[in-house]
């Protein structure tokens, strides 16, 4: 028997911001903003009280400041926020039978077939309360036929509710609403769409998908097709067992900490590399080291999300050190990347990262034209020296 779609959205209420407030009551009801304190530092989050104000989530904190002078400013921690979304995955995984992490604060779980069984809507309740009763946090849901209505309908019932479409009323729900509501709907096409008066959903239901293929090739496609409550997208269960990983076996057995480091380097800049290819940010990096005795020991820990090559750099180098405490040679040296989501690859949220970021992303595309070796950090040129007098 085949049983309707069903699928929930889960997002945590200004995440950052409700972290704070949950480590420290003080800050309740009034304007925070989450930032960095450099003069290029951005809002990475702010509470409702701030947003009353015009401010919001990307705005630089200089012009936010400007806007609330009274709003207290607090520097993120990302180490905390990173533990407490593992917190609140551990819960959702527990009681959730397809669950999809979306990101640090954004959940998807498939309760298809539960609505014969438990009632898929009055779970769903119970579930936010208890979530809010176990983790003091504030949560939103919305619940749909699809990933698309029910992200929406969140954002509809936020803050700190809940709203629910029934199967064969997305239309009527989403026609009032902005086409820049639509997730994953781009700047680029949605300012076309506005300067040619486009500007609600219901407009965008009337056009023939046929022609927004036409005009904007397949993301108009997808977009015309979501405006009319069609997602076929299926929720993707989160396994945190996922990792990825990147070790060298030397042609000589090592015994510098300076060239372990090096090697270290490499590997670190090539997963990076990778992780920001798939738009993912890990949580948690493992580093192997194999003696000449073949006695294999690792170490790992949990991080907060990034995909910057200079934290994995540093975290593993410091790996590297609690490991290598033997006076033997090493013949094999690894890195293991986990715990990851998929996000934009920001490399910071706190402070501006445009610059640094700019930098990655033309290494990353010299490497991907050139080779891996087309770009070297200048700890790594004495490896590629070596290499070339060897062959």
């Amino acid at each position: 028997m085949a049983f309707p779609p069903l699928v929930l959205h889960i997002d945590m209420d200004s995440f950052f911001v409700s972290v704070e407030q949950r480590r420290d009551a003080r800050l309740k009801n009034r304007p925070l903003l989450i930032g960095g304190h450099s003069a290029r530092s951005v809002v990475a989050s702010c509470s409702y009280e701030a947003r009353t104000l015009g401010i919001r989530s990307g705005m630089p904190l200089s012009t936010a400041r400007r806007l609330c002078p009274e709003a207290l400013v607090l520097r993120g921690d990302m180490d905390l926020y990173t533990r407490t979304s593992q917190e609140i995955t551990e819960l959702l995984q527990e009681r959730l039978p397809c669950l999809e992490k979306a990101s640090i604060d954004e959940f998807y779980a498939d309760l298809s077939g539960m609505e014969r069984f438990f009632g898929g809507i009055k779970y769903a309740q119970e579930l936010r309360q208890s979530m809010i009763q176990e983790l003091s946090l504030p949560v939103s849901f919305g619940l749909s036929i699809n990933k698309t209505v029910s992200k929406i309908a969140t954002g509809q019932a936020k803050p700190n509710g809940s709203k629910s479409v029934p199967q064969g009323q997305e239309i009527p729900f989403l026609s009032p609403l902005p086409v820049r509501s639509i997730p994953m709907a781009g700047p680029v096409i949605t300012s076309k769409l506005e300067n040619m008066g486009i500007i609600q959903i219901e407009r965008l239901q009337q056009i023939p998908l046929s022609w927004m293929s036409q005009a904007f090739g397949k993301q108009g496609l997808e977009l015309g097709q979501k405006a009319r409550g069609i997602d076929p997208m299926p929720v993707t269960p989160f396994r945190e067992q996922k990792s990825m990983s990147a070790e060298t076996t030397f042609d000589q057995d090592l015994a510098d900490p300076l060239e372990l480091r090096r090697h270290l380097i490499v590997l670190a800049e090539r997963l990076g590399q990778e992780l920001r290819s798939q738009n993912r940010m890990c949580s948690e990096i493992t580093v192997k080291i194999r003696y000449s005795d073949f006695q294999t020991h690792t170490k790992q820990r949990k991080i907060a999300f990034t995909c910057s090559d200079q934290m994995l750099i540093q975290h593993a180098g410091e790996l590297l050190k609690l490991l290598f405490v033997r006076r033997s040679r090493v013949r094999l040296i690894g890195i293991r990347l986990s715990g990851w989501v998929s996000a934009p690859p920001l490399l910071s949220l706190f402070d501006n990262p445009a610059p640094q970021q700019q930098l990655y992303q033309a290494m990353d595309k010299l490497r991907n034209r050139f080779g891996q070796g087309a770009v070297l950090r200048a700890t790594s040129l004495d490896l590629k020296k070596q290499k070339s007098q060897e062959q």
